[in-house]
């Protein structure tokens, strides 16, 4: 005798069998029993909650020979048939095969013939929604008005994709996620009657990892039972799920909290190493996170935890604050793996982001940096800017400059100051003398580039930043405003994979938390103007 999957050998067969569908079973059984059966049904809702095993009981019930108004009986000759799939009154058309036009006129034609033994003739469509406009058209009229021997059941997963006109023709019902509870009582009384010893600890991560889809459960369990036996331990279930380990995704969040950022990215890294999915790692902390979340904002009882786990997150929320949480679940939520499976650099960079302070502790210091830059400005170049403005507005005026010159010249004697003083633009742009963090950062903009990590450096950020059409153009607040010159570069830039890269090179320069923010060259463009009357100058103009 051939061996038959978990899924097929535990499938329903009354409606009372069906797990988690209260609110469709009683309504269908209640039409049985008081004969008012619709002659159309729609079974919307997620893959494997029952929908096609509830349409084949309720054709037992409809054409069972020993009731007739209620439960199928499942011995009789008709039940059997059904539950074998040798009934030639009962069609299962997989409407995803056969979508056109021409298959719904032929099941048109086969419509009008009477049953061969049962009652009733029982079209089940799975995945109606699949169907072409012009089939859906030509099922129109046959679903309005079939001879009083057809019951149709439509089955979908997308009912909003299904025509309305459709949708009005058929008694609708919608079928739920299988609660948990649920679906570990059923795989419980699988594991007694199949002999399989499985600690309820294992049969929880099953039932959470199969998202409210009873079959999805049945399948996980029996791969379980192919591979290791009728011996489970919670280890297994965890290799065979690729659960990484709720410790390592604990002792991140534990890093993020305490502000340790060495630490996390040491855990980070460990977790690379040794080879586990760094996305199922992901998936884990947003997890946590979300957990330690609930606990501070007091909804403790919705995390289904064990007691000692709750107490270990109390401990953990007193320590943090909800905007600290929240902004952990947004970072670590959004982040994209999927340009480089093997890359820890979205991780690490999340990680640095939760860490910082936020932007209203970070401007405090930046005025006191700001009003040191200016009296060294003021002093330095006071002198110049009204000798460059004299010598325009008269030529005399050139004749007492001379004097001036000579006395700065001994002050500038080094060789050091004079190979200074042949290049004009390279005097007012000393980084460290000047201090001056546009200039600095303007004028150290290739070697930014140069110094950044090596993973870094085979990003695309790096390339759009080493661009000709794109430079530093002011500072405001935390905020590094870059120029690009071609609307490409800009809108490359502003995604948040280039953003962040952008963020933590700039940052590491600069020794401060910063933001990035991209905006179009122009000739009169009122940031240029705002950097210059911070102290930036302006080095070089490029025609268009």
């Amino acid at each position: 005798m051939t061996s038959q999957v978990f899924y097929r050998k535990w499938r329903p067969q009354t409606l009372a069998e069906i797990v988690g569908q209260e609110q469709v079973t009683q309504t269908l059984s209640n039409a049985l029993s008081s004969g008012r059966v619709s002659h159309a049904y729609l079974f919307y809702g997620p893959r494997g909650t029952g929908k096609t095993s509830t349409g084949r009981i309720l054709a037992k019930a409809l054409n069972c020979l020993s009731n007739g108004k209620g439960e199928p009986c499942n011995n009789c000759d008709m039940c059997r048939a059904i539950t074998e799939g040798r009934a030639l009154d009962v069609i299962e058309v997989d409407a995803a095969s056969n979508t056109g036009v021409d298959d719904i006129r032929s099941l048109r034609e086969k419509v009008n013939y009477a049953p061969n033994q049962a009652r009733y003739k029982v079209y089940i469509i799975d995945e109606v929604h699949m169907l072409s406009n012009s089939a859906s058209n030509a099922l129109l009229k046959t679903l309005e008005e079939p001879p009083p021997y057809i019951v149709f059941i439509l089955a979908t997963t997308e009912a909003h994709k299904i025509p309305a006109t459709i949708l009005s023709r058929c008694q609708r019902f919608d079928f739920r996620r299988i609660s948990r509870p649920d679906v570990i009582s059923k795989l419980t009384r699988i594991c007694e009657t199949e002999g399989i010893k499985l600690e309820p600890e294992g049969l929880n991560l099953i039932a959470k990892s199969a998202t409210g889809s009873l079959r999805d459960a049945e399948n996980l369990l029996e791969q379980m039972t192919t591979y290791y036996g009728t011996e489970i331990s919670l280890n297994q279930v965890q290799a065979i799920l690729g659960i990484t380990g709720d410790q390592r995704a604990k002792e991140l969040v534990r890093h993020i909290v305490a502000g340790d950022i060495a630490g996390g990215v040491t855990t980070i890294n460990g977790v690379n190493s040794d080879g586990l999915d760094l996305r199922q790692f992901n998936r884990e902390v947003v997890e946590y996170l979300r957990q330690l979340l609930l606990v501070k904002t007091g909804s403790e009882d919705a995390v289904d935890i064990t007691a000692e786990d709750k107490a270990e997150l109390k401990q953990l929320a007193a320590k943090t604050s909800l905007a600290q949480i929240s902004k952990s679940i947004k970072l670590f939520g959004q982040l994209d793996l999927g340009f480089d499976n093997y890359s820890t650099l979205p991780l690490e960079l999340a990680l640095v982001d939760c860490v910082q302070p936020p932007a209203e502790q970070i401007k405090s210091p930046a005025p006191q940096a700001k009003q040191e830059p200016p009296p060294p400005v003021t002093k330095a170049y006071p002198p110049k800017p009204p000798t460059a403005k004299a010598e325009p507005v008269t030529k005399p005026a050139a004749k007492p400059e001379p004097a001036p010159e000579p006395v700065a010249e001994p002050k500038a004697k080094p060789a050091e100051s004079k190979a200074k003083s042949t290049k004009a633009n390279d005097t007012p742009t000393t980084p460290l003398e000047i201090n001056n963090e546009i200039e600095r950062l303007r004028v150290n903009w290739k070697d930014v580039m140069e110094k950044a990590p090596e993973e870094v450096k085979r990003t695309p950020a790096i390339a759009i930043l080493r661009s000709a059409g794109v430079k530093p153009v002011a500072i405001e607040d935390d905020t590094v405003i870059l120029a690009f010159k071609y609307p490409i570069h800009k809108d490359k830039m502003e995604t948040i994979e280039n953003q962040q890269v952008a963020r933590a090179i700039i940052s590491n320069f600069l020794g401060r938390p910063c933001q990035v923010r991209c905006v179009y060259e122009a000739e009169d463009n009122h940031l240029v103007d705002a950097a210059k009357r911070l102290g930036a100058q302006v080095i070089s103009v490029e025609e268009k």
